[in-house]
């Protein structure tokens, strides 16, 4: 299925929340944010360590139209629960400020998506301002379906996902470093909505992406519904040998079949709002409200991390650059109480950038024969229609 062809929450009918989204209802409704993908999807059958089969990628996320390296942002980050990791967030929280870009991909490929933004960094900075980077890496876990410890994502697959990153319509699904991922038992992976507040609200933007990689099928609700239950795991199969239990299940059992390490989700929230580090990071803990609507719990098993950035303030100097005359830079930011419209649409835009990519994401088989299976679209709009959340 090509791009143009994906079919995404609303064109099923399902419209969360009430907010109005941008024109391409993705992170990119933010001024000069762009994302690219490389995905690499390589072999069948039985899983051989550094051959495959690979269901993996990289996705990148720019967050201006400017150099993002040396002219950095505020920025903002929550823990839901620490199962994971998301490099350059203590600089983040040191000084709310994010060197771009950043990116997405698989577990154990976080340090080599790291090592070669520093790389780019190096080679595209400035000679007036030699780049200088934490970079921020988000990572969940893959190996589910792929060759997780095979270290096939490389240098060249970030630069090609930097070099595809643009505006506009972003893929989703199982594309990028949601190629491997599994959300509710169902084929997950990446995706992307986006608010527009009101105009005498400010008018500002709010996009998210997600890379979602989590949670048990019997948790799995779409704008309130609670599609896990209306279709289980008897009608589509886990890609779990034995699925995740729930609180009915005896705890020994439930105890042996949680996989460990299988879950989590980076979210990364952006908006053209002119916000301080600290209303990022308020911003970015909503996050977890909007996956807690569809049925994240931030388990013991998943690395639920978010990560906010605002570009409403720019030209801020490079990372540790000397000052020029007193140091003063001059802001504008909101009040506190002006950012509850970006809090409820953080929360309905990440709701839907998760129902996105479940919608999105096609059946896949991976190593070992092990098959996740997309989200049944016809069957999602009946459960909908059932419960009246269906649109014409």
């Amino acid at each position: 299925m090509s791009d143009a062809d994906r079919v995404r929450a609303r064109d099923l009918g399902i419209v969360i929340g009430e907010g109005r989204p941008g024109r391409f209802n993705a992170i990119t409704d933010v001024a000069g944010v762009r994302v690219g993908h490389a995905t690499i999807v390589r072999g069948e059958g039985p899983l051989v360590r550094g051959q495959g089969p690979v269901r993996t990628g990289v996705t990148v996320i720019v967050p201006h139209d400017g150099d993002p390296w040396s002219e950095p942002v505020f920025a903002g980050a929550h823990v839901l629960n620490g199962n994971g990791d998301m490099s350059g967030l203590e600089w983040i929280r040191e000084t709310g400020l994010f060197h771009g870009p950043l990116a997405i991909t698989n577990t154990s490929s976080l340090g080599v998506v790291r090592d070669a933004l520093i790389e780019i960094g190096a080679r595209e900075g400035h000679a007036d301002h030699p780049a200088w980077s934490l970079p921020v890496v988000g990572e969940t876990y893959d190996g589910q379906l792929s060759d997780i410890n095979g270290f096939h994502v490389r240098l060249e697959h970030v630069e090609a996902a930097f070099a595809a990153a643009a505006g506009g319509p972003v893929a989703e699904g199982g594309v990028g470093g949601g190629t491997g991922m599994i959300c509710h038992e169902f084929k997950g992976g990446i995706g992307t909505a986006s608010r527009v507040i009101a105009q005498d609200a400010g008018g500002w933007t709010v996009g998210v992406l997600v890379q979602a990689n989590y949670g048990r099928r019997g948790l799995l609700r779409i704008d309130g519904v609670p599609v896990g239950q209306a279709i289980p795991i008897g009608e589509v199969p886990s890609p779990w040998e034995s699925p995740r239990q729930g609180l009915t299940d005896d705890p020994p059992r439930r105890r042996r079949e949680t996989p460990p390490g299988s879950g989590s989700t980076i979210i990364v929230v952006a908006t053209d709002a002119p916000l301080l580090p600290h209303q990022c990071a308020r911003l970015a803990q909503r996050a977890g409200l909007g996956l807690a609507r569809v049925g994240g719990l931030g388990a013991t098993s998943s690395g639920d991390l978010f990560m906010a950035f605002a570009t409403g303030n720019r030209n801020h100097p490079p990372g540790e650059a000397e000052p020029v005359g007193p140091g003063v830079v001059h802001l504008w930011a909101l009040v506190d109480p002006a950012l509850d419209p970006l809090f409820e649409a953080t929360v309905e835009a990440t709701e839907e950038a998760i129902a996105n990519a479940l919608v999105a994401a096609e059946t896949m088989t991976g190593r070992d024969g092990i098959t996740a299976h997309r989200l049944p679209h016809d069957r999602l709009r009946e459960v909908m229609a059932t419960y009246g959340r269906l649109m014409p």
